[in-house]
Order: C-alpha cells, then sequence, then structure tokens
C-alpha cells in the first residue's frame, strides 16, 4: 500500500499547481469577460469554455501537437533544451487546461455579482482602479472565486485523458491517481485500486462540501 502514496503526493502537487496558474488565469480572464461590453464576448467565452465539453483525449491531442518536439511551441522550447511531454510539468499543463473554465465561471459570476455602486464610490473618493480591484472588487468576490478554485482543484485531482495523453503513466514521475487507479486495475491489484479511489473520492467529496458553502450552488453555476 506504500506504493499508492507516491501518485497521490503527486497528484496533489499537480492539482495544486494547475489550481494556483487557473487562479491567476481565471480571474484575470472572468474579470476581463465580466467588464467586457461587445457582441465578441460570447465568442470568446464560448472558446474558453471548450476544455469543459471537449473529450479530455482531444485535448490531450491538441496539446501534444502544440507542446510535442515537432509542435509550435515544443519546437521553440526544444531550442532551450525544455521538454514538456512525459514531464510532470506537461501533467499541470492539462490539468491546468481542463480545469480551467471552473475557475472561469466562478469569477465571472463573482465579480458581476459585485454591486458597482461601491466601485463608483470608491472612484468619487479618488480610489485607483488598482486599489479598488484589489481592495473592493476582489475581497467582495473571493468567495466566489475561491469555491471556483477548489472545484478546479478537485477536477485537476481526477484529470485522466489529457495527463495520459500529454504525460505518460510512468510512475514515480507522472503517474497521477487517476492514471494509477488504471494501471492498478489493468494489473489486477484490486487492494491498490481500491484504496486509490477511496482516497480521491473522499478528498473530491470535501471539496464539494467546501464548495458548497462558499457559494450557493445557483451563482456556481450561472454563466451569464
Amino acid at each position: 500500500m506504500q506504493q499508492a502514496w507516491v501518485p497521490l503526493l503527486l497528484s496533489l502537487k499537480v492539482a495544486g499547481w494547475a489550481t494556483a496558474l487557473n487562479l491567476v488565469l481565471g480571474v484575470a480572464a472572468g474579470l476581463g469577460l465580466s467588464r467586457w461590453r461587445s457582441g465578441a464576448r460570447d465568442v470568446i467565452d464560448s472558446l474558453l469554455m471548450l476544455p469543459l465539453v471537449l473529450p479530455p483525449t482531444v485535448l490531450g491531442y491538441y496539446l501534444l501537437v502544440l507542446l510535442g518536439r515537432r509542435g509550435v511551441i515544443g519546437a521553440w522550447l526544444d531550442r532551450f533544451d525544455i521538454q514538456l511531454v512525459f514531464t510532470w510539468q506537461g501533467a499541470v499543463i492539462a490539468s491546468t487546461v481542463v480545469a480551467f473554465p471552473l475557475v472561469l465561471k466562478s469569477a465571472r459570476a463573482a465579480f458581476e455579482g459585485v454591486d458597482p455602486q461601491l466601485e463608483r464610490a470608491a472612484r468619487t473618493l479618488g480610489v485607483s482602479e488598482a486599489a479598488i480591484f484589489f481592495r473592493v472588487t476582489l475581497p467582495l468576490a473571493a468567495r466566489g472565486i475561491l469555491a471556483g478554485g477548489l472545484l478546479a482543484f478537485a477536477r485537476a485531482l481526477g484529470e485522466f485523458g489529457a495527463t495520459l495523453m500529454i504525460a505518460g503513466n510512468l510512475p514515480g514521475r507522472t503517474q497521477t491517481l487517476s492514471v494509477a487507479v488504471y494501471s492498478a486495475v489493468q494489473a489486477g491489484d484490486d487492494s491498490t485500486a481500491n484504496f486509490l479511489v477511496l482516497v480521491t473520492s473522499v478528498t473530491c467529496v470535501t471539496i464539494l462540501l467546501l464548495a458548497g458553502r462558499l457559494v450557493p450552488q445557483h451563482t456556481l453555476l450561472r454563466s451569464r
């Protein structure tokens, strides 16, 4: 059972990095979409939400096309001897892409729920836009953003298809929880598979309970 802790720790590291990246990218995108008034906003929003509906293997294929040695980005990174395919960093990128829409939707809904009169009042007092964001807007939207971050962490923790495509299944290096469950089942190791499934399930249920306490469910699912 000791060998089961290695993919658990790796999954926590991958999910942690993916969530941190998504909190930065998702908050920025959510703020932009909540304030942008243009007919193209819905198109951009739909494109950013694609990872939520596309099959994970399709996302993994796209990442391979971009990050592989012959890919647009991968060929450029190869000049600096940077390899992302079959690395835990590649798993972070896969998890980030898959979980990004959860933070984006939650952040956008949270920012749209902030009373604009409070921001206007701050402007009349001569407060800068940056200060308004960090002292007024962000604190008021923090609960929704944090809830989205928790959901993104749970999604990243359980990511399988895109991770397998881009990072592979290398024990001790890129084998995350979900991939380890698949390997254990294929090898007929039911005890390890049951333990990993139990750990994943308990972790995800705990995160969902925390997210539900932070913000009402209808707010998490509200798109516009």
